[in-house]
C-alpha cells in the first residue's frame, strides 16, 4: 500500500469526523456505531469487488460495454432527427464539423435513458434489484425498512424514490427524513450519467460502470454521514422490517349482484371490512360507492346509465405510495419516461444556462476589480468563484488522496468545487479536458470523476426540498431545515467513495481506466476548461471557463 492509499483509507474516517464536529447530538449513546461500522466495511466490500476482484472487474467491464450499445442506440435516435453533420457515426467522420454540441449530443441520451428506466420498471427489473439492495442494507446496517427501500431506490431515480414510502413519509423522524434527503444529493439519476459519459468515454473508457458503482457505493456512504450528523433518538415507525407497496382491494361486484345478497351477507361483508386494518386497503370511489349500497344509501352518481353502474369485476389496482394507479403497456411506460425525459432535459439546458450566466456575471465583476490600484486589484487579479471554491474544498479533497502534488491537488479541488454552484456537468468537461492534455494523473481521474458522481449542488436543493415537501406538507419545517444538512452529507458522500476508489487504485492497472481511445473532442465551446493551475492556489481568471 502506497502513501496515496494510506490517506485515501484515513481519509474515510476523517470525513467521519468532520460529520461529527457539526452533528445535532454529539453523546456517546447516540453514535450510530453499528451502522458506521457496517456503512463503511460495506464501501470496502463493494471497492474490493469492483477494483481487484477479477470476475466482478470483468462483469462490470461488461456491463458497461452493454450500456455503451445503449447510448449508441440513443446516437442512432439522434442522428435521425438531427442529422449525420450534428450526430456523427462512430465509423465516419461528418461532411462538415461542428464540434460537439451540448445540446444535440448528450441531451437526446437522456431522453433515449429516461425512457429505457421507464420501459424496464414497467417490467419489473427495476423493483428486483431495488429490493436486493434495500434487503442489503437493512440487514447489514439494521436502518429503518423505509429509509433502506427509498435508499435502494436512489441508485436509480432521484426524489421520485422518496414517493415508494411515501404512506411512511409524515411519520418519520428526523434522522429518516435526513437520511432520504441525503441520497438524493448524494447519487446521480440513471439518466444524467449518459451526460458524464460522454464527457469521459475517451480519456476513460470504464467510466459507465465505475458510475454505476458510485451510485451503489454512495448510498451506505449516505447512510453512515447523515445517521452521524442527525442521530436517531426516536423508535422508526418501520424498524422492523422493509415496507411493501399495500395492495388495492380486489372488492369488485354488480349493483344488481349486491341487491341479491342476502342481509346475512351483507353484514358480513361490513364485519369483514371493519376487521380490515384501513392501511391495508385504500379506499377507492368504488369502495365508497359499495359500502353505501350496503348501508342502504343512493349511489353517488345519480347519473350513470345503466350498463355504466356494473362495476369490472376482480380487476386489481396497483399503487405507487397508496395512490392506486393503472397499469399501461410497455410501450407506453416508455412514450411516457421518453417525454419525462424531454422536461429535464429542458430543465437541464435552462439551469446550465442560467447559472453558467450567473457564475459569468459574477466572474466579469471580479476582473473588474482586479483592474483597481494596488492592492485590491492585486488580490482580485486570483480570485474568481472557482478559486474560492476550490480553496474551501481543498482539505477535503486532501483527505480523498488525489494527490500529493500540489498544482495536481489544486487543480482537482477546484473541479470538484465547482459542482457547488455549477451543477455535475461543467466540472465533468473541465476533468475530461485536464486528463486529455495529461494535467491530471490517472489516479486524479478516477477519484475526481467519484467524487462528482451525485447531485451535490445548490440547484438540487429546491428540487429535492420542494419535492418532498410537496409529499408531505405537514413536515415542511424539518424538510427545509433539513435540506441544507442532508446537502452537507451528499457532498462527504461522495468524496467518501472517493476516498474508496483511492484505497483501492493501483498504477498500472490498465483494467481500471481501460484501454483509451484516440483523443476526441469533449469540450463544448460554449464552456471552455479552466488553465492550468501555477504554484499559487489559485487560477488566472479567464472569462467564464474560470470557475
Amino acid at each position: 500500500m502506497s502513501i496515496l492509499n494510506l490517506v485515501s483509507f484515513l481519509g474515510i474516517f476523517g470525513l467521519c469526523f468532520i460529520a461529527w464536529l457539526f452533528s445535532e447530538n454529539r453523546r456517546p449513546r447516540y453514535f450510530p456505531t453499528r451502522v458506521v461500522v457496517t456503512g463503511i466495511l460495506l464501501q470496502l466490500a463493494l471497492g474490493a469487488a469492483v477494483f481487484w476482484f477479477p470476475p466482478t472487474r470483468d462483469a462490470l467491464k461488461a456491463f458497461s460495454d452493454l450500456l455503451n450499445v445503449v447510448f449508441d442506440a440513443a446516437d442512432a435516435g439522434a442522428r435521425f432527427v438531427f442529422g449525420q453533420n450534428i450526430v456523427p457515426k462512430p465509423d465516419k467522420p461528418p461532411d462538415v464539423n461542428l464540434g460537439y454540441i451540448f445540446a444535440f449530443r448528450a441531451l437526446p441520451t437522456v431522453i433515449f435513458f429516461s425512457g429505457l428506466m421507464a420501459l424496464l420498471y414497467n417490467i419489473g427489473v427495476i423493483q428486483v434489484i431495488t429490493n436486493v439492495f434495500a434487503k442489503l442494507f437493512y440487514s447489514t446496517m439494521r436502518l429503518s425498512g423505509a429509509e433502506a427501500l427509498s435508499g435502494a431506490a436512489n441508485i436509480f431515480v432521484g426524489i421520485e424514490a422518496a414517493i415508494v414510502v411515501k404512506p411512511f413519509l409524515a411519520k418519520m423522524t428526523r434522522s429518516e427524513l435526513c437520511a432520504i434527503l441525503s441520497c438524493c444529493f448524494g447519487t446521480a439519476a440513471s439518466s444524467t450519467l449518459a451526460i458524464y459519459v460522454s464527457f469521459l468515454k475517451p480519456v476513460f473508457p470504464n467510466i459507465l460502470g465505475h458510475l454505476v458503482s458510485a451510485s451503489i457505493m454512495a448510498i451506505p456512504a449516505c447512510f453512515v454521514l447523515s445517521k452521524i450528523l442527525v442521530p436517531e433518538t426516536e423508535v422508526p415507525l418501520t424498524l422492523g422490517g422493509i415496507p411493501k407497496e399495500p395492495k388495492a382491494s380486489k372488492l369488485r361486484f354488480r349493483k344488481a349482484d349486491l341487491s341479491r345478497e342476502s342481509p346475512t351477507s351483507k353484514r358480513q361483508l361490513l364485519e369483514d371490512a371493519s376487521r380490515t386494518p384501513v392501511s391495508e386497503v385504500p379506499v377507492t370511489a368504488e369502495d365508497e360507492e359499495i359500502a353505501r349500497l350496503l348501508r342502504g344509501e343512493q349511489p353517488l352518481n345519480q347519473t350513470k346509465s345503466e350498463n355504466s353502474d356494473d362495476f369490472s369485476e376482480n380487476i386489481p389496482q396497483e399503487t405507487v405510495g397508496g395512490e392506486p394507479i393503472e397499469r399501461v403497456s410497455p410501450l407506453d411506460a416508455a412514450i411516457i419516461g421518453a417525454l419525462d425525459g424531454v422536461k429535464m432535459a429542458v430543465s437541464i439546458a435552462a439551469v446550465l444556462i442560467l447559472i453558467l450566466g450567473l457564475v459569468y456575471l459574477f466572474n466579469q465583476i471580479f476582473l473588474w476589480l482586479a483592474t483597481l490600484p494596488s492592492p485590491i486589484g492585486d488580490v482580485f487579479k486570483v480570485v474568481t468563484l472557482a478559486n474560492i471554491l476550490g480553496f474551501l474544498f481543498l482539505p477535503f479533497t486532501f483527505l480523498t488522496g488525489v494527490s500529493l502534488d500540489w498544482n495536481e491537488l489544486w487543480l482537482s479541488s477546484v473541479i470538484i468545487g465547482r459542482r457547488l454552484l455549477e451543477t455535475a456537468i461543467p466540472p465533468y468537461q473541465a476533468l475530461a479536458a485536464a486528463a486529455a492534455d495529461g494535467s491530471l494523473s490517472d489516479r486524479a481521474v478516477l477519484i475526481v470523476s467519484y467524487a462528482l458522481s451525485g447531485f451535490a449542488h445548490l440547484a438540487s436543493v429546491g428540487i429535492f426540498v420542494g419535492g418532498t415537501i410537496a409529499l408531505i406538507p405537514s413536515r415542511r419545517k424539518d424538510i427545509s431545515e433539513l435540506g441544507w444538512k442532508a446537502l452537507f452529507v451528499g457532498t462527504l458522500a461522495t468524496l467518501m467513495i472517493a476516498a474508496v476508489s483511492g484505497v483501492y487504485y493501483v498504477p498500472g492497472n490498465a483494467s481500471i481506466l481501460g484501454e483509451k481511445q484516440a483523443p476526441a473532442p469533449v469540450v463544448s465551446p460554449t464552456t471552455p476548461p479552466p488553465p492550468a493551475p501555477t504554484s499559487a492556489p489559485a487560477i488566472a481568471p479567464k472569462g467564464p471557463a474560470a470557475k
